[in-house]
This record gives C-alpha cells, structure tokens and sequence, in this order.
C-alpha cells in the first residue's frame, strides 16, 4: 500500500510571499520510493495523497524584528508610529539593534517628513498589518481570520474557512489543502503546520496516521531599501513622472544591470554568515523580483541567471510586467552539473519603448579555440584551452526605440541602441583571461560600431575592481604598457601590449558624480565614491570581500547621462538580501 516515509521542509522559516513546498518521500505499493505526488486524479493502487496547512494561533500576540525577522520584537520606535511609515519597520528586538539599525533607519524618518512613502500599501501587504498603539504587538484578531467567507491557496480550489481544533489557548485554522502554501501577512509571527495523509479513493477516507510537521514563526519578508534617481547637470528640468512613476521624456529611457547570485552558487557553505532563509530560492526569486520591477528600467540586464529559472520564473513573470526576454547560456565545456542550472545573461526591454532588432551571441570558448589555433603549436593547445576555456559569454542585442528625439532635420531615421550585457571570468589568478575576455567583447562591439552609426550601452559584472586593467581598457581605451597586471600572461596572448585598445568612447556612469556640481544630497553620495577612480566605494558586498565589480559604460558621443540611481547603501549597513551584488540602476537620453 501507498505510504509516506518522511516530510520535511527545505528551510524551517517560512516568509510571507514565498512558496512552501515540503518535500514528501513515498513508498508505493512495488516497494519503490518517490518523491512523485500521487493526486486524487491519478491514484496508486486505489490511494491518493491528501494535503492541509493549518495556521496555529494562540491568545498571545508576537510582534517580529524589522532587522532580525527572525527574532521577537521587545521595542517599538514610536517616531515611526507619528510619521506613519509601515508600523513593521517600527520593531526592534533589542536596544543594541535599534543603535545599530539608527544610521539606516532615520532615512525612513527623513523621507516621510518629505513624503507618503509610495510603497505603503505595498508595505503593508509584505509586512502585515500591525497595530499603531505602541504596544508592539500584532493586530490580528482570530474573529477577523475566521470571517472570512472562501479561502484558496496555490493550486486548491475555494473552500470555507473552518476552524480545526482549540486546545489550551491554540485555535488552528486552516489555510490550505494543496501541497504548496504562500504564508501571507495574517501568517505573520505564527506557526504553520503540514499535515499529509494516505486516503483510500473509494471511501475518502485516511488509511493511517497523517505525517505532519510544524514550521518557525512566520516572518515578514525583508524589503530593500528604495533609491531614487539623482539628477545629473541639471537633467531634472529634461523629464517627467509618467502614471507608472517612471522618469520620461522623449528619447530617454532608464538601465538597469544587476548580478543576481545563481540559486546554485548561494550554499550555506559560501554564505555560512547568512540565515537559511535568506539563501532559498523561494525566497530570493520573489525579493529579486519585488526588487527588479520596483525599479521600472526599460532596459534591464541580469547576470548569472539560471537557465531553468530564466525559462520558469523570470521570463513569464517579466512577461507579465511588460518586457521581452532574451538569454545566452553559459557555455558547458567546464560546468559538470545539470543544465538546467548553469547560468547566463538575460536581457530585457520594455515592448513599449524597444523593439528587438538583432542578437548576437558571444561565446568565449569559442574566441578562446580560434585564438589558440592561429597562434600556438599543437603542442601547447591543450595547455592554453585549460587555462582560456572558462564558459563564459556575452549577449548583444541591437534595439530599435519606439520614441524618438530626432528634429525636423533627421525625420523619420531611426533610432538604434546596442546593448551588451556580459559576465566576466571570476578567477582572481587569471588577470590574463578576464582582460583578453573583456578585449575580445570590446572587438566585437568596434565591429558591430563599423556597420552603423549606434550608441551603445556595455554592462555587466566584469569581476574587475576599478584601476584593474580590464576596467583600464573600458575606461580610457587603452592598458599602459607598464600596468602590473600585464605580468600576468603565460600564454602571451596579451601581446602585443599596443593592441590592447579599442575606439568606442565609453564613460562609466558613476563616473559622472565627479562632474556633478553642489546639490541635495551631493555630497553624501561623493562620501560613498572613491574619489582616485569616480566609481562606487562598492557594488559587491560579501564577508570576505567589499568592492566594485559592476559597470555600466556607454557611448558618451551619442548617449548623455540623465540619473544615476543613488547609492543609499553604506559598507556598515550593507548586508546580503538578494543577489552577490547590488543593483545598478541609471537613465540615459538617447
């Protein structure tokens, strides 16, 4: 007969928003064991599986940490409550964190005296709806749970609500019967629990004891922090709000480049310093989401996406928000694992505002193999490959924009954009590699430039810090012959040395803080620049290592910089939430 030998859950604290899919082991009737759900429709030997979730709400409220969603909250900042920012970010569970917590959390103060934050009822949802008294605890009544009249979660269909059982001050509710549960904000700082039991499919019946388990609390999902676009020389007076809350004018459009860590490469053993809950996919992908969207870029470029969450989750999900996908997988000939997990660029536009016009596909590897056959004997292929052979890869698309800043003079031309998007060897020991790479994008790009008068975006994580010379030959054109890290080229690839240049006239974005005159908050976005190179103190925030890796350059002859977005994150208040690194957010006029 059908039974179930072991449930359990992947993280055992579930978020509001994120799915819950507990991992169900079966043995079937032959003896052999799946982990295959068994519905009513399609029953094993006259038995089926039959799934609740249960909410388990006792008399005693718990109010949760806006920093440690883990931890109960023992504080409220009642300065939260009288400027009325979600009552959510108000909780704290010691004094140690509030102190910690105050650098960041009076911008919350800053901006509400402004402003209504634009994200409240958004707030509102992720974080649950607390009470305002002060009290710091959670208004959520049980009347208020059990009036509802219908209730449906993933896949089940509509049902009364009921209550199950209430039993030394616990009332049990049931809030699902399918295998997958999204917590919601009236979840927040409750137990769940999973009940699976066998049914016999003629009587409907259970055959045996259910196999349950219970979750942690419930915790609010984290939310970034929000930025906003900082006017470059006087660009303020060139755009406007549209009804989205997106900064328009003809012929600008806004960029967004962000690395967004492959599920793959996010272990406990990497991250050790991050919670369980904070690493799961279910998790990251709606945050990621959440946050991609929030920033309404026409054009977004995304690096180590997974190839199958880029087919099930972001071009679907993206799709729906308006944008057209397009995806270069890494190549495999080093990557051993699945497929469907290596990773890749994604790039997406707005079918609004852009219309695709070509693709182009770079493929390192295969760069990597016409070089060592035109310039090194047979013998030392093997050996070159090796070290050149990496998987790596960039996407180029040209696009076609749907709005034009074109005068009377120039009707009806129209108005092209190349965008490269690329993610660069990582290996710290193959300097030689990541700038032959980067070398080898920037060709291809002359080439494309040769065939059409086109501005062109580059973007992407570039795994070189600013005064590398990688970031040298994006920046200025060229690598100085005497620059230490040319050293590094066993395979002399690199020479020589006076081939290292390209003619594209790229300008980093953040660049452009170093122009900016004396502004609102200008000089608190300089203090987190690195005045010797004008590029951000850090787009890469990890334990071991805090730095900038990711670029946005464009064509400064036929591109002017409108915004770039603001660096509202500090080194002692940066932590990991979403991705390996931070997003990179700018607005250019074409």
């Amino acid at each position: 007969m059908l039974s179930v030998l072991r449930v359990h859950l992947p993280s055992d604290i579930p978020i509001v928003g994120c799915e819950l899919t507990p991992y169900v082991l079966l043995r079937r009737p032959d003896k052999t064991v799946t982990t295959d759900d068994v519905p009513e429709s399609a029953p094993i030997d006259g038995h089926f599986l039959r799934y609740k979730w249960y909410r388990i709400q006792s008399d005693r409220k718990v109010a949760v940490c806006s920093v440690h969603p883990s931890e109960q909250a023992t504080l409220q900042c009642l300065g939260c409550v009288k400027a009325k920012i979600p009552v959510a970010k108000s909780y704290h569970c010691s004094p140690k964190c509030f102190s910690d917590a105050w650098q960041h959390h009076r911008v919350l103060h800053d901006r509400a005296a402004s402003a209504v934050n634009e994200n409240g009822n958004e707030e509102e949802e992720l974080f649950g709806r607390f009470n305002s008294s002060g009290s710091g605890v959670i208004n959520a009544s049980l009347s208020g749970s059990a009036s509802s009249p219908s209730l449906t979660n993933g896949a089940a269909p509509l049902y009364p609500a009921a209550v199950a059982q209430r039993s030394g001050g616990e009332t049990w509710f049931e809030v699902g019967r399918s295998k997958t549960y999204t917590p919601t904000a009236d979840d927040i700082g409750h137990v769940l629990k999973f009940e699976c039991v066998v049914v016999d499919a003629e009587t409907k019946l259970p055959v045996g004891h259910p196999s349950t388990l219970l979750t942690s609390r419930v915790i609010p999902a984290p939310s970034p922090s929000p930025r906003r676009l900082i006017p470059v020389n006087g660009a303020e007076v060139m755009g406007h709000l549209d009804s989205d809350g997106r900064i328009s004018s003809s012929g600008t459009f806004t960029v967004l480049s962000y690395n967004i860590l492959s599920d793959v490469y996010a272990t406990s053993e990497t991250y050790s310093y991050c919670p369980s809950w904070a690493l799961s996919w279910p998790y990251r992908r709606q945050n990621l989401l959440r946050e991609i969207v929030g920033y309404r870029a026409d054009i977004v470029c995304l690096q180590e996406v997974q190839n199958d969450h880029y087919e099930e989750f972001f071009a679907p999900e993206l799709d729906k928000h308006g944008y057209q996908a397009l995806y270069k997988r890494k190549t495999n000939e080093v990557y051993n694992g699945n497929t469907h997990t290596i990773d890749g660029c994604a790039t997406f536009f707005r079918r609004d505002r852009f219309s695709h016009v070509k693709k182009y596909e770079v493929e390192f590897n295969k760069a990597a193999q016409s070089l060592t056959d035109a310039i090194l004997p047979t013998t030392q292929k093997k050996n070159a490959l090796n070290r050149l052979v990496k998987d790596n890869v960039a996407l180029i698309v040209v696009l076609e924009a749907k709005f034009s800043n074109q005068g009377a003079d120039n009707p009806g031309k129209r108005q092209l954009l190349c965008v490269a998007n690329t993610h660069v060897n990582v290996h710290q020991d193959l300097k030689d590699v990541k700038l032959w790479q980067v070398h080898t994008l920037l060709k291809g790009l002359e080439k494309i430039a040769a065939s059409a008068d086109i501005p062109m975006l580059v973007c992407g994580d570039f795994n070189s810090v600013p005064g590398s010379a990688p970031h040298a030959l994006l920046a200025m054109g060229k690598v100085d012959a005497v620059h230490p890290e040319l050293t590094v080229d066993p395979l002399t690839i690199l020479r020589p040395y006076s081939k290292l240049t390209h003619q594209l006239p790229l300008v980093s974005a953040y660049s452009s803080f170093a122009r900016m005159g004396v502004g609102l908050g200008m000089e608190q976005q300089r203090r987190r620049m690195d005045p010797t190179t004008n590029e951000p103190l850090f787009t890469h925030c990890t334990r071991d290592f805090i730095g900038t890796l990711d670029y946005i350059f464009y064509t400064a002859d036929s591109l002017t910089l409108n915004f770039v977005a603001s660096l509202d994150l500090d080194v002692e208040t940066s932590g990991f939430v979403n991705g390996e690194e931070n997003s990179e957010a700018r607005e250019a006029d074409g």
